[in-house]
């Protein structure tokens, strides 16, 4: 019950100062009917009891999950078990988070259906994935944060020569969404439970920069479709 109170707090702590602005100008500015205004704080009401039944869903389901996978992954000795688990997690949550898929209607939206849904989806997907399975075997072996991040960017850099305008700046949102209230805590879990079973052996400071690497993934991704597709 603690736990549902505390997030109960966050949550609203988050949501009422945009909520309070937003009915605000549907009072004073817009002076929208009563009808809408009312849909309006029904809705805000199902957006924070959702949001804190998320965070709570979150706490008790998905980082004990993630942390338990990330602690066995290195226990097994074997990294092909390692990329592979590792891949799939991170692809399912990443297609799953709900961020990714309101920007990939909206691009096809806007593209009036040249830039395929599900595609979009895929990719940045795909992006992530690679990029966690970087980021595991970086901890694992306790490459540099900088060397990596430098070659990455280094290659976004690049590739924005080439990349046709219509795909440069959704690239960079792309890598955004990733960073969801989904995607988000399953990345940390398993950098934690990573670095738990490595923390006697390595600096625990090879063990950050999970979500960091994983943003450049989708960038690098929808860049190379709009290079390679259209």
């Amino acid at each position: 019950m603690s736990t549902f109170k505390e997030d109960s707090k966050e949550t609203l702590m988050a949501t009422l100062p945009i909520i309070s602005v937003v009915l605000a100008m549907q009072i004073f500015v817009l002076r929208s009917p009563i009808e809408d205004v009312l849909l309006f704080i029904g809705t805000a009401i199902m957006v924070v009891v959702g949001f804190t039944l998320f965070l709570v869903g979150v706490r008790w389901g998905l980082l004990p999950i993630g942390e338990a996978v990330g602690a066995e992954m290195p226990q097994q000795g074997s990294l092909p078990f390692v990329i592979v688990v590792m891949f799939t997690l991170s692809f399912l949550v990443t297609i799953a988070e709900p961020d990714v898929r309101v920007l990939a209607s909206l691009v096809e939206s806007v593209s009036a259906g040249m830039l395929d849904r599900t595609q979009f989806i895929f990719v940045i997907g795909f992006g992530v994935a690679f990029f966690m399975v970087v980021s595991a075997l970086r901890t694992l072996y306790g490459v540099s944060i900088k060397k990596l991040l430098a070659v990455g960017y280094s290659i976004v850099i690049a590739l924005s020569f080439i990349t046709p305008a219509e795909f440069l700046a959704v690239s960079f949102d792309a890598g955004g969404v990733t960073t969801g209230p989904m995607t988000v805590p399953i990345i940390l879990s398993l950098g934690v439970g990573i670095s738990a079973v490595l923390s006697g052996r390595r600096d625990l400071s090879n063990t950050f920069g999970f979500i960091g690497l994983a943003s450049i993934g989708p960038i690098i991704g929808v860049m190379l479709m709009g290079v390679f597709l259209y």
